[in-house]
């Protein structure tokens, strides 16, 4: 999916809204008999109409083995392509293991997208770019407790270390196949992510169980295109009603997309 496609069905649904699809065989209902492959279509079918991505986390899938593997092809292959696929698998490694990370994500799982993590730097990044018409989407500020112990370690030349990697990594792609994850529990710098990523997207996990702000990422981060996919995880799948779960966000989407992206329906 490109750039100009994503933004078309941003605009079309009114919605920025990624679902993410990281099935616990502990909290499935009884009512599914541990089948994850049902669990997965039935959540993709009752929120296929509220979002615009899809963000299954591999972890989920690979515990399982190769049965696990064959659910995340198959969940991906059910989604089709109206919808951003998501790998979220925070994969890298040397160029030459990270070339072999990308072909399962991009040839063998079908995804459009993958997250990385890039503390290796451009070597092991670059050949996820290396494929036309996918996104590489780089781990920049994370929404968990634990994002403090490097990522806002100050750098000597003053800014912290998520602003520096963000800095370099723009140079390794363009916006058009490089997004960052920024999380939602850290609205409060989302003015400073744009100014370092002006026209990337962003990737926010965090809202819904985690207690991110969406109206402070909005404020502070949203563009005249939209520039955000927020995700939900827990708080949709795992609601009595996903469905209706994802259409509350989807109408909250709509609105923040009026009143700080109006340009993008001009």
């Amino acid at each position: 999916m490109t750039r100009q496609q994503l933004v078309h069905h941003i605009r079309e649904k009114e919605s920025f809204l990624c679902v993410g699809l990281d099935p616990d065989p502990a909290r499935i209902p009884a009512s599914y008999g541990g089948d994850l492959l049902r669990f997965n279509q039935d959540i993709i079918d009752a929120t296929r109409d509220s979002c615009v991505a899809y963000k299954p986390n591999t972890a989920f899938y690979e515990a399982l083995g190769l049965e696990g593997i064959n659910l995340l092809r198959d969940t991906i292959a059910y989604i089709g392509d109206q919808h951003l696929v998501i790998a979220d698998a925070k994969r890298g490694d040397i160029g030459n293991t990270s070339r072999y990370y990308a072909r399962f994500a991009f040839e063998t799982l079908g995804a459009d997208a993958i997250t990385v993590a890039p503390y290796m730097g451009a070597d092991s990044v670059q050949p996820f770019l290396e494929y036309t018409g996918k996104w590489t989407i780089l781990l920049a500020l994370t929404s968990n407790p634990g994002s403090h112990d490097f990522q806002h370690t100050p750098q000597e030349d003053g800014p912290p270390l998520f602003a520096k990697v963000m800095r370099r990594a723009a140079e390794w792609g363009t916006p058009d196949q490089l997004m960052f994850v920024c999380g939602a529990t850290q609205a409060e710098r989302f003015t400073e992510l744009r100014r370092h990523a002006p026209q990337h997207f962003f990737l926010v996990p965090g809202i819904g169980a985690q207690g991110g702000d969406l109206e402070g990422v909005c404020r502070h981060g949203m563009t005249d295109e939209a520039g955000l996919l927020v995700n939900s995880s827990r708080g949709i799948i795992y609601a009595d009603d996903p469905g209706s779960a994802a259409r509350e966000l989807q109408e909250e989407m709509g609105r923040l997309l009026n009143k700080y992206a109006p340009g993008l329906f001009q």
